[in-house]
């Protein structure tokens, strides 16, 4: 009966301290594009050992990024929150346009990075896609479980 109970405990603790965890994200005030985009400059200076110039050729490409992603963020949210879902043409156009960005500016960041710094860029990018969507098909998951559940 103790140990049922020192488990019974245990697990009640566990999972108010993860709950609580993951309020405290929420608490977090947000940086301001200018910021995300001062911090990604300076990831990718330390990552390709970008010169001065490459610096200042590379933060509007970055800032505008930043800026239509901010944009992209809201704007689903307030689909979400109106219950709206796009239509299969408007999908379709949304992710066109991203792609078309994605191809632009990856040719931008051609010009400004030598040939060693692109090659590294590719890698890096790479990965951080491979990344994304291994979150992504893990939430889906998450997603069709907690379904199953209700």
């Amino acid at each position: 009966m103790k140990k049922l109970l020192t488990i019974l405990i245990l697990t009640v603790g566990f999972t108010v301290t993860t709950q609580g965890q993951r309020t405290d994200k929420a608490k977090h005030e947000k940086l301001t594009i200018e910021q995300k985009t001062e911090l990604a400059v300076k990831k990718l200076t330390l990552q390709l050992d970008l010169t001065r110039a490459q610096q200042d050729q590379v933060k509007p490409l970055i800032a505008e990024q930043v800026a239509e992603r901010h944009k992209m963020h809201s704007k689903r949210k307030a689909m979400k929150k109106s219950g709206n879902k796009p239509t299969a043409n408007e999908r379709y156009a949304m992710k066109s346009k991203v792609l078309d960005k994605q191809i632009a500016y990856k040719t931008k960041m051609k010009r400004i990075l030598d040939k060693q710094q692109y090659e590294r860029f590719e890698k890096m990018t790479a990965r951080k896609m491979k990344r994304h969507k291994k979150k992504a098909s893990h939430k889906k998951f998450r997603k069709t479980k907690h379904k199953e559940k209700h």
